[in-house]
C-alpha cells in the first residue's frame, strides 16, 4: 500500500522527493500516513477534497485482496 501511495501521489505533486510515506499496521486495519510539501497540499487534497478521496477509493480497492481497512491520514 505504501508504494502504490507514493507512486500516486509523486505524479501528482511539483516536489516528488519531499513526500514520505509511513505504514503502521493493527490487527484489522493499515494506517498509512502521508507527507507532502505544503505548496503540494491543495494538488493532493484536490478541489472539494476529489483528488485525496479517489486515492482512498484506490486504496479501499487493493485492501480487499488483504482483507484489511486501510486509513489514509495527510499529516503537516
Amino acid at each position: 500500500m505504501k508504494d502504490l501511495v507514493e507512486y500516486i501521489v509523486r505524479a501528482l505533486v511539483d516536489k516528488p522527493d519531499a513526500v514520505r510515506v509511513d505504514e503502521t499496521e493493527r490487527e484489522q486495519s493499515l494506517i498509512v500516513e502521508l507527507w507532502v510539501d505544503k505548496d503540494d497540499l491543495g494538488k493532493v487534497i484536490g478541489k472539494q477534497g476529489r483528488t485525496i478521496r479517489a486515492v482512498r477509493a484506490l486504496l479501499a480497492a487493493a485492501a480487499v485482496r488483504l482483507k484489511k481497512r486501510v486509513l489514509l491520514e495527510i499529516q503537516e
